[in-house]
């Protein structure tokens, strides 16, 4: 993941549907083809009463440290026995920084979230529309453009008793950039894993090797891109 969003990446859908104990952490090393660094990422989801909180760390080595970026949401829901528990309130904050670009803008989310899930939790999928603010962005035509919009769909599919799992995110969103002429973004980040710990004997060895590719449209640059990764992750 490189400036990316892989908030849920134990997907919201947990957030609301989850016993209130659950917890999940995991690393991850991603070595990047196209811009030739590695991306380490920490991420944390832990489920609560209320809702439950996620937050991940990202930090780029070429070789040295050369970015950081971290993401912390808060799921509210209140209601978790009631017919509307697919149902939850989201707050997030992101920002980072990075050697070459200096400092990301900050942004301030919040909107309302949908999750779902298969009978047996081997897929869970969420929606949520949320409003933006970027507090100081300008437009190349040198308007403010601090108040924003924002789509997230998430999703985590486990396939053949799960030693395969694919999941992800994809973005849509608003926000003054520096290429004039475009002021929407599109970013997606899908991940395909091989879960070790399915091997015979294995069953305490948390590793999972597999790939990503981030797919996006005025993020990076002004257009498309499509840069894949190899990747592995640890669960604790």
């Amino acid at each position: 993941m490189k400036y990316s969003k892989f908030f849920f990446a134990l997907l919201s859908g947990l957030m609301v549907f989850m016993a209130s104990d659950a917890v999940g952490q995991n690393l991850q090393l991603h070595y990047d083809f196209d811009r030739r660094s590695v991306t380490s990422t920490v991420e944390m989801f832990r489920a609560d009463g209320s809702g439950s909180t996620f937050f991940f760390v990202d930090l780029d080595y070429s070789p040295k440290v050369t970015g950081a970026y971290w993401e912390i949401a808060r799921e509210l829901c209140f209601w978790k026995e009631s017919k509307a528990s697919w149902l939850s309130i989201h707050v997030e904050y992101n920002g980072g920084l990075n050697t070459q670009a200096g400092s990301f803008n900050n942004a301030f989310l919040g909107g309302l979230t949908y999750s779902g899930h298969s009978e047996d939790w081997s897929k869970t999928w969420s929606l949520s529309a949320m409003y933006k603010l970027i507090p100081g962005t300008v437009t190349a035509a040198g308007d403010k453009q601090d108040h924003n919009f924002q789509i997230t769909g998430v999703w985590n599919l486990d396939f053949f008793d799960h030693w395969i799992s694919f999941n992800g995110f994809a973005d849509y969103w608003r926000e003054a950039r520096a290429w004039q002429g475009t002021k929407f973004i599109f970013l997606a980040e899908p991940q395909l894993w091989v879960n070790l710990n399915k091997v015979r004997g294995w069953d305490k060895v948390n590793l999972s090797l597999g790939t990503e590719v981030e797919l996006s449209n005025n993020f990076v640059r002004k257009g498309f891109c499509a840069m894949p990764t190899l990747a592995a992750k640890w669960n604790f």
